[in-house]
């Protein structure tokens, strides 16, 4: 009975999965784009930044990017498989070691950037 259920879970699962995205890792800079609800439209808003953090496996995987804006440490959490992501491209390789970067929290200016690895 339980083989049953995980099939049918895994199944279930398939169809949200999307097939399309790049093959990244923690320390990768991307360029995504993001679909904003505003009253009766949909926006397309870009977002690009440094992952910090990936988690979890299948359906249920999240990443976090960090940026820069005027100043400001921005982060979002999104599901790896969300609909909400229109587009997400890798802009540079990083090179680290470490699996989370929450030490690029209190750093600032050069000291916060990552080492890039030429593609």
């Amino acid at each position: 009975m339980a083989t049953n259920i995980s099939e049918l879970i895994k199944k279930v699962e398939e169809k949200h999965l999307q097939k399309d995205l790049p093959d990244f890792e923690v320390g990768d800079t991307i360029k995504m784009r993001i679909k904003v609800l505003e009253a009766d439209k949909v926006r397309v808003h870009p977002f690009e930044g440094t992952i910090i953090r990936k988690t979890g496996r299948g359906l249920r995987a999240t990443f976090t990017v960090r940026k820069l804006s005027y100043g400001e440490g921005i982060e979002r959490t999104f599901p790896l498989h969300s609909p909400v992501i229109d587009s997400l491209k890798i802009v540079s390789k990083g090179i680290v070691k470490r699996a989370k970067l929450y030490y690029l929290r209190d750093r600032i200016g050069k000291k916060a950037r990552v080492k890039k690895r030429r593609i």
